[in-house]
């Protein structure tokens, strides 16, 4: 069993900043253009609503934040992504110490996520998927508060809708984790009988549903387009019985890869490997529903429909499954072991940032590597040559226009594909090739 050590609070927080400066430098010198998603989201940003084509609106929400407070910076939105993952290590760090009360414990459930790549050499790249990491961990945070209290406090009730609105509004896989609460309360109530319910619940559910109005208003005016596209990128436009057996074999093999680096970690740091689970404990019952249930019911989800799941919608999945891991084997970690552990861990803490410069670097057909700033240069030369107004519109697809809307210094707006309808209501405008650039 591993003792609490008094200086394990500074190596948390020294981990914590190292991480963070490093998947913000390494990018930031190494790309010539941001990443795909995150320029999709500046498009998206530079015209807000309460959705767009492909996902709800928080990660849009974000990154325009970002852009209000620093401009067209580059390691501004990689900064914005690693402050999102830090957070959320912050959350699991503290979640786990309730758990635990034992921050060595803790800290290494915080630092086996670190042998994981949806935590490090993804992240550069912010994302709904990213976006989702800090509200899925306040989520997982006030369920325990209100799972694990004498008394449901309503301050916790709210502020669980709060986080879960927002995290479902950046992607709508964040109902996996809801579900999964949702049971646990259900569990804790009527099969535990620990409490009886209390309307307290309501206020939980009735606060999400308020701040779902707003763009359940906008999917219903935009016939459901968010959930269209969601429903395309799974496969489930196609009628194949083969994929209801294919893909939830492949999704498995998937998790098991994704996971291996951890399962060596731990290993490297146990006397022995024995499993001892009881269901009667409350916190390890607490621990595998927010772990384990949201992956269930994804492969239920692929089984029953034979839809694809793509590995990055799993990035929020495995927060808390560090905790989970050091729960169960606690009793079995070896201390005289820890040399061993700490050599891995700094060998995939260091593999993934060298790896994701090498490549950045030695690759040159990337979407890092577009000239986004040189074609914003060149059009904005083409339109000052026939007009003096500053553009205000650009049209095209979100990566073309929205790297001309994020790079141009007048911040056009992004108003979706070419469309000549669109065209006629500018008072100027010229296009080229894939795009059109104008004053409304």
């Amino acid at each position: 069993m591993f003792n609490y050590r008094k200086n394990t609070l500074s190596y948390f927080y020294i981990f914590l900043f190292i991480h963070l400066f490093i998947w913000t430098l390494i990018p930031s010198i190494t790309n010539n253009n941001l990443p795909l998603d995150t320029i999709e989201a500046l498009a998206w940003g530079s015209n807000l609503d309460w959705g767009f084509v492909k996902h709800p609106p928080a990660s849009a929400f974000f990154v325009e934040l970002f852009y209000f407070l620093f401009g067209s910076q580059d390691w501004a939105y990689y900064l914005l992504s690693q402050i999102f993952v830090i957070f959320s290590f912050f959350l699991v760090f503290q979640l786990s110490e309730k758990i635990f009360n034992n921050k060595t414990l803790s800290f290494l459930s915080v630092i086996l996520l670190e042998g994981i790549y949806f935590y490090n050499f993804t992240t550069p790249e912010f994302n709904v998927n990213v976006c989702q990491l800090p509200f899925w961990s306040l989520t997982v945070f006030y369920a325990w508060k209100i799972f694990d209290g004498k008394k449901i406090n309503i301050y916790d009730c709210f502020y669980l809708a709060i986080f879960a609105a927002i995290g479902f509004q950046s992607k709508y896989l964040f109902i996996y984790l809801l579900v999964s609460i949702f049971i646990l309360f259900f569990y804790q109530i009527v099969i535990l009988k620990e409490r009886k319910f209390d309307f307290k619940y309501l206020i939980s559910i009735e606060v999400f549903f308020i701040l779902l109005v707003p763009h359940l208003v906008w999917l219903f005016n935009n016939d459901f387009i968010t959930i269209k596209y969601a429903f395309s990128r799974a496969g489930l436009d196609e009628v194949n019985y083969i994929n209801h057996l294919k893909f939830p074999i492949i999704f498995l093999i998937k998790q098991i890869l994704i996971l291996l680096p951890v399962f060596i970690m731990l290993v490297l740091i146990l006397k022995k490997i024995k499993i001892n689970l009881n269901l009667n404990d409350r916190k390890l019952l607490f621990l595998l529903i927010v772990n384990i249930l949201p992956i269930l019911l994804m492969l239920l989800t692929s089984i029953m429909t034979g839809s694809k799941i793509r590995t990055m919608w799993m990035t929020p999945f495995y927060l808390f499954f560090g905790t989970l891991l050091i729960y169960i084997f606690q009793n079995y970690l070896e201390t005289k072991k820890i040399k061993n552990f700490l050599i891995f861990f700094i060998f995939i803490f260091l593999l993934s940032p060298i790896s994701y410069g090498t490549v950045s670097l030695l690759k040159d057909n990337k979407r890092t590597d577009y000239p986004g700033k040189e074609i914003a240069i060149e059009v904005e030369k083409k339109w000052n040559s026939e007009f003096k107004d500053p553009i205000n519109v650009v049209l095209g697809d979100e990566w073309t226009a929205g790297n001309l809307s994020y790079h141009l210094k007048s911040r056009p707006a992004w108003e979706g594909i070419v469309d000549k309808s669109k065209l006629d209501s500018y008072n100027k405008y010229i296009c080229l090739e894939k795009i059109c650039v104008g004053v409304k």
